[in-house]
C-alpha cells in the first residue's frame, strides 16, 4: 500500500492579503485597547477616582474626552483606512500610525505606582505592541506588484 505525500485532511492555505491582514490585526488591537480600558475599571479605587473626575493625573473635562476620542478614533479608523485607502497610501498610513501607537501603548503604565498590577500592564502592552509590530511587518513587507518591481529588474539585468 502506498501513501501520497498529501494527506486526506490537508487544508489549502489560501493566502491573505495584505489588506486583510492589516484590517485584522486593527480589529484585534482594537479590541484589546478597548478591553484593558475596561477591565482597567476593576481596580481599586478606578471607579472612585472617575467620580471625582480624575484618570490617572488628568482631569477629566472636556479636553481629557476629546484627546481620548483620538486615541480611541485614529486605530478605529485604521480598520477601514487599511481596506479602501489606495496601496501605497495604506502602507504608509499604516507604518506611521503603528510606529506612533507603540510609545501611546507603552505610557499607558506610566504613573503606575504599585507592582500588584504589573502582570496585567505587562501583557496588555506586550499584546499591543506585539499586534502593532505585526501591522509594521505587514505594511513594511506589502507586496509589489510585477510592473512595480519590472524597471528594478532592467537596471540589475544590465549591470
Amino acid at each position: 500500500m502506498t501513501r501520497s505525500s498529501r494527506t486526506a485532511d490537508a487544508f489549502q492555505q489560501a493566502p491573505l492579503p495584505v489588506r486583510a491582514k492589516l484590517a485584522a490585526a486593527w480589529t484585534t488591537f482594537m479590541f484589546l485597547y478597548i478591553y484593558v480600558d475596561y477591565l482597567h475599571l476593576y481596580k481599586p479605587g478606578s471607579i472612585d477616582e472617575i467620580l471625582v473626575g480624575v484618570v490617572y493625573q488628568f482631569d477629566t473635562g472636556p479636553t481629557f474626552v476629546a484627546l481620548a476620542l483620538t486615541l480611541v478614533g485614529i486605530p478605529i479608523l485604521m480598520i477601514v483606512l487599511s481596506s479602501t485607502l489606495p496601496a501605497r497610501v495604506a502602507r504608509a498610513t499604516n507604518l506611521v500610525v503603528a510606529a506612533l501607537y507603540i510609545p501611546v501603548s507603552v505610557y499607558n503604565v506610566a504613573g503606575e505606582e504599585s507592582w500588584a498590577y504589573s502582570y496585567f500592564y505587562g501583557l496588555s502592552i506586550g499584546l499591543e505592541v506585539l499586534l502593532l509590530a505585526f501591522v509594521l511587518r505587514a505594511a513594511w513587507t506589502w507586496p509589489r506588484t510585477a510592473r512595480a518591481t519590472a524597471g528594478r529588474d532592467l537596471v540589475t539585468a544590465r549591470v
